[in-house]
């Protein structure tokens, strides 16, 4: 394979990364051109917020494609564009041929939540001293355990007896992450639910491979109450799931709710004020954990 360098001006990133995908290219990514000097700008927004700009002042665009004649072909075809005005190729390199599945493993370790619970890749032998053990790949659902919010989440479970967990509802599963570690410690029986199909069917998996039991299924498979109910999602739809979520919480049970920044925690205290008293519970790296029981 073979990947065609361009530089280019913020105002054009769009426009090639448009004609690069009618040059029918592999894949095209974007990066900061002056990364890694002084003239380097952050572009990240917030979760569930757009970025602050689209892209970098000076950006560096790189095209993949799967034969060195097509990569030059590209690179003349934008150059003689009205559009290519200010940009510059620079140049068409071989991209070595790699391992890739044993690179994109390597990037993926054992990930402690407390010194006795890992989340431990299928690749990998647990750790010394892991006592229980959740097994999870990377794949298409959300929650690997690398994410503050995740890890805090399973901090929670782990501290509690499968009498205090009981009863559980994981509201948007993702990939069963927080359901499975529900169920390593005891919590019976779990019902996970997610809008995402894929979801769903990435819990029932990652269930299988853990020996756990537990049903998955869209929202409407919830029903009645929970002696735990679980939502690792974001502030936003957290604040309009509240009359759902509480509503599903048993008398004595526990909510508990991540993907809250830090800042945004008296907004969900006052979505959630008619029916539970939410309270930061943990933090991490500017997120938040927020709990409330019902007495």
């Amino acid at each position: 394979m073979f990947e065609l360098t361009l530089l280019c001006p913020e105002e054009r990133v769009d426009t090639l990364s448009e004609a690069f995908d009618a040059l029918d290219a592999l894949s095209v990514s974007v990066e900061d051109a002056d990364a890694q000097t002084d003239a380097e700008r952050a572009l990240f927004g917030e979760p569930g917020m757009p970025a602050p700009r689209e892209a970098w002042t000076r950006s560096r665009i790189t095209a993949l494609f799967a034969t060195r004649a097509a990569a030059d072909e590209a690179g003349a075809l934008l150059a003689a564009q009205d559009f290519f005005a200010g940009c510059e190729v620079l140049g068409v390199a071989e991209v070595p041929e790699q391992d890739w599945v044993r690179l994109t493993q390597s990037q993926f370790e054992p990930v402690q939540i407390t010194p006795e619970f890992w989340i431990v890749p299928t690749w990998h032998e647990p750790p010394a001293g892991a006592v229980q053990t959740l097994r999870l790949d990377p794949g298409m659902a959300f929650g690997t355990g690398t994410h503050p919010t995740t890890r805090m989440c399973l901090r929670w479970i782990a501290r509690q007896g499968a009498a205090t967990l009981g009863r559980v509802l994981d509201y948007g599963c993702g990939s069963g992450i927080l359901a499975i570690g529900a169920a390593k410690f005891g919590a019976a029986p779990i019902d996970a639910v997610d809008i995402d199909p894929a979801a769903v069917q990435a819990t029932l998996d990652n269930a299988l491979v853990n020996d756990v039991q537990l049903a998955a299924g869209l929202p409407e498979r919830a029903h009645g109450v929970y002696q735990t109910v679980l939502a690792n999602i974001l502030a936003t739809p957290l604040k309009v799931l509240a009359p759902l979520l509480c509503a599903h919480v048993a008398q004595g049970g526990h909510l508990v709710l991540a993907g809250i920044l830090e800042r945004q925690a008296d907004e969900l205290k006052q979505a959630y004020a008619p029916w539970l008293p939410l309270e930061v519970a943990d933090s991490e790296d500017g997120w938040i954990l927020m709990t409330a029981a019902r007495g």
